[in-house]
């Protein structure tokens, strides 16, 4: 039962961090440089992150500043962002590459604010399935003659008392994610 438990905790702290990789990646109208983790580059016929092949840097609120190391794969960095979905377009001096992110309009801003919540929703449906399959592992134990009925009872209520904690955690990354994109 305690592995059952175990596992069903590292599932759920597993989703819990992937909601907050996720929230890194969307545009708060400051300047993250997280929204670059998912662009890779060609650099030498291998597919690299940006800050693997350039130094990145936070200047000001709303500029990323990106300066690659190697001069010769700016326009690879410059098509990679040009060809990613952050609806930034940089700025290229010919030795480093700038994003200025513009201020969100107040309707951009709820429309994002819909979106983490619909993401932290999506979070907070997949605790419940592991909810679901701990609690199935469970029964299959009792039904062995594992468990008995005492220790079913009690297993199921662990459960549910980790998935609460762990859905209060997802609601709370969500409230902290909204409000920071409602901030000005």
């Amino acid at each position: 039962m305690k592995d059952t438990l175990k596992r069903a905790e590292e599932r759920m702290g597993r989703r819990i961090d992937h909601l907050v990789e996720e929230y890194k990646s969307i545009r708060a109208g400051r300047a993250n440089p997280a929204i670059l983790d998912k662009i890779k580059v060609d650099y030498y016929g291998t597919p690299t992150p940006i800050n693997q092949v350039a130094s990145v840097s936070v200047p000001e609120a709303r500029t990323i500043v990106i300066q690659p190391w190697d001069g010769s794969i700016l326009k690879t960095i410059n098509k990679a962002i040009q060809a990613s979905e952050i609806g930034i377009n940089p700025q290229n001096d010919g030795k480093v590459i700038r994003l200025n992110f513009p201020p969100l309009t107040e309707d951009r801003r709820k429309e994002i604010v819909k979106d983490v919540a619909k993401i932290a929703e999506g979070t907070k449906v997949q605790i419940r399935n592991v909810r679901r399959d701990a609690i199935d592992d469970l029964k299959k134990l009792k039904k062995n003659g594992d468990l008995t009925e005492d220790d079913l009872k009690d297993g199921e209520e662990d459960i549910q008392e980790l998935t609460d904690k762990y859905i209060k955690k997802a609601d709370q990354i969500c409230k902290d994610k909204q409000k920071e994109i409602m901030e000005l």
